[in-house]
């Protein structure tokens, strides 16, 4: 071989006519499809928290948009605004929690990562 030969693997030991260019594509566009598929899933998901003991419950999609807020009467105190809010985002960073927990759970997983 000379010394400009494309196949010459070189010092370095790499040969470029060994690498599966077609093979790496279609992994990535496989792992693509799963993401996809895995978002879509996850838009569609309610995931439910709550605070209070379930005197606040905040509801989001999968994706972390909030979807909906029940807020049981007796903690409607208006002397006590504080509290409900307190209540309410405590309500919402549990749904949030539990959201990324399904995603993770949910989303493929990278190989070598």
């Amino acid at each position: 071989m000379t010394m400009f030969d494309p196949v010459d693997s070189g010092p370095s030991g790499f040969d470029p006519s060994a690498f599966d260019f077609q093979g790496m594509l279609a992994q990535a566009q496989s792992l693509q499809s799963q993401f996809e598929r895995a978002q879509a899933d996850l838009a569609a998901r309610d995931i439910t928290g709550s605070a209070g003991g379930g005197l606040v419950e905040a509801t989001v999609a999968g994706t972390g948009e909030l979807k909906a807020l029940r807020i049981a009467a007796e903690v409607c105190d208006p002397n006590d605004t504080e509290t409900l809010a307190d209540l309410i985002v405590a309500a919402v960073r549990d749904a949030n929690s539990r959201a990324a927990e399904v995603a993770r759970a949910t989303m493929p997983s990278l190989p070598g990562f």
